[in-house]
């Protein structure tokens, strides 16, 4: 798991738990159960979304060159961004 995706997990799962709640408020569901089941969705999809965000945000990057982390990773193993 990269940094960025790190971040991103944060933002997105807020984003999706969120929506979840605001569709079922205006669908009319005023439930706990409905708020609880819209955090578990929000938690478990958060880090599978930030991760392909992160990835497609570094594939658009020009100045992103992927095959360093590859270079700086065979080179020091405890290196961040893997």
């Amino acid at each position: 798991m990269d940094r960025l995706s790190i971040f991103l997990t944060l933002m997105s799962g807020a984003l999706i738990t969120g929506a979840l709640v605001i569709t079922l408020f205006s669908l009319g569901y005023y439930s706990a159960w409905g708020i609880a089941i819209s955090a578990l969705l929000g938690f478990a999809l958060a880090w599978p979304s930030a991760y392909l965000v992160s990835r497609r945000i570094k594939r658009r990057d020009p100045e992103w060159d992927h095959r360093r982390i590859e270079r700086d990773a065979a080179l020091k193993p405890s290196a961040p961004e893997v």
